[in-house]
């Protein structure tokens, strides 16, 4: 029996005093850590404990008696169980303020770090409709509200678009509207809805690893291309060319419609074969008049605005002369690397996923950029004393690793061929904390630049530049 049925405990008109990790908040009790959900600091607040940890006590806002002047209200009527957006309670001011703090406390606390030399954040001017790229589910467990399972009437429709529940893999928000990526995202996920719903397609069961409909992928630029992938579990070749003739009849704005049929355990597409229905295989982005080609797989970061600002000051931060070597470390499609080109002798590329790599080679060939090579394999064999050798011993790395950080082999490797300059790119700031306590026996730090990528949630990306000690 759960914490929550067994003995609920009430505490009353308690004060939410921070943020914490994954959008959460928290509050202290008897000296004590209450970890809220939905809280925003400020708040004074009932809140109902329905989890009981020996260091701290997890809880749900039960009544607010006083507001936070952070507060707003939120837009999204699914807010509170969509885990998309969890900070859009919070007014924009305010979430930067604490996206910056935590970044500080992390490379304090795990870092060992002396943050004096830090920028003030820099937000995004979007802080709705930014991102270029959404992933929906596709679910025949629909999230039912306390609504619905109070009225007691039988449900028919279980199936459902878009979002897990936090906490819950199997349960899927049906959502009406989302205000993260700009239209036509939600009239093409809504009306793949209702023509699937009229074709009787059945969706996803992924506990019984059945149904047609599996995921949805819109990736949009500010070009105006729009690509579709959709996800099928099931071979239906009928239906599949049935939904895929509608997508393309219905959006004349679609310009690569894709799909692949994915049969294994997980949603990912990376080892899938992708099958082009109509138009590319790529759309294409420009940043400060370069251009890139972004397929189905490739990695990009998700705010194209912003990404022209993280690259603009990773280049700035990384200070390149015409004679300096610079590593691109998880180069994703080379956009980095081509941002630096100009500034470096040459430039040399290191990813793990193949399609990256080879979208890589044809953004550098269209930008006329002679002085980038790339090379595909996993980081931590393929940087090696050999490599270096053959490639070029590096003045300068830049890293932008995914949430992991960087592998502790790839540190060992940097530590002992001791280049200048090391800036490293983060979307996971207790990671890069990590990361950089190693490397600070022989680096020191520079400058600490949080840049916010992703409005109305808690994630922040974060720059920090270090040279080494002489």
């Amino acid at each position: 029996m759960s914490n929550r049925k067994k003995n609920p405990i009430l505490i009353e008109k308690i004060e939410i005093i921070d943020t914490a990790n994954k959008g959460k908040s928290i509050a202290k009790h008897d000296d004590r850590v209450i970890i809220v959900d939905n809280g925003v600091p400020g708040d004074i607040c009932d809140v109902s404990v329905y989890k009981r940890r020996r260091k701290y006590w997890q809880a749900e806002i039960k009544k607010i008696h006083k507001y936070s002047q952070y507060r707003v209200t939120p837009k999204c009527e699914h807010f509170g169980v969509c885990g998309g957006c969890k900070w859009q309670n919070m007014q924009y001011n305010s979430q930067l303020k604490f996206k910056e703090k935590e970044v500080l406390n992390n490379l304090k606390r795990i870092g060992k770090i002396d943050t004096t030399n830090h920028e003030k954040i820099i937000g995004s001017k979007e802080d709705y409709f930014y991102r270029n790229k959404m992933e929906f589910t596709f679910s025949n467990k629909r999230w039912l509200s306390k609504e619905e399972i109070k009225s007691r009437i039988k449900i028919t429709d279980r199936n459902a678009c878009g979002f897990h529940v936090p906490g819950m893999f199997d349960k899927i928000i049906n959502l009406n509207h989302c205000y993260l990526q700009k239209e036509p995202s939600n009239r093409i996920r809504l009306s793949i809805n209702k023509f699937s719903k009229k074709n009787k397609f059945s969706y996803f069961d992924i506990r019984e690893k059945k149904g047609f409909l599996r995921n949805l992928i819109i990736k949009n630029s500010s070009k105006g291309d729009l690509m579709v992938l959709m996800q099928f579990y099931e071979n239906n070749k009928k239906n599949i060319k049935l939904l895929m003739n509608h997508l393309k009849d219905s959006f004349s704005e679609i310009t690569s419609l894709l799909y692949t049929v994915n049969q294994k355990a997980n949603s990912t597409i990376y080892d899938q074969e992708i099958i082009l229905f109509h138009g590319k295989e790529y759309i294409q982005e420009e940043l400060d008049g370069l251009l890139f080609n972004i397929g189905a797989k490739s990695f990009f970061q998700t705010n194209s605005n912003q990404a022209k600002i993280l690259y603009r000051k990773t280049k700035e931060l990384a200070n390149i002369k015409k004679n300096e070597v610079v590593y691109d470390l998880y180069t994703g499609t080379g956009t980095i690397a081509q941002f630096v080109a100009n500034s470096a002798k040459k430039v040399i590329g290191i990813d793990s996923v193949i399609e990256g790599i080879e979208a890589a080679f044809i953004n550098a060939k269209q930008n006329n950029i002679t002085n980038c090579s790339f090379y595909c394999g996993d980081m931590k064999e393929i940087f090696s004393e050999h490599f270096i050798k053959k490639n070029g011993h590096p003045d300068i790395i830049i890293a932008d690793p995914p949430r992991e950080g960087i592998h502790k082999k790839v540190i060992e490797q940097i530590l002992k061929i001791k280049p200048n300059r090391i800036i490293y790119v983060s979307c996971n700031s207790a990671t890069q904390a990590r990361d950089i306590n190693i490397l600070s026996d022989i680096y020191k730090i520079k400058k600490i630049q949080p840049v916010d990528m992703f409005p109305q949630t808690h994630h922040v990306e974060n720059i920090v530049s270090l040279e080494i000690k002489h």
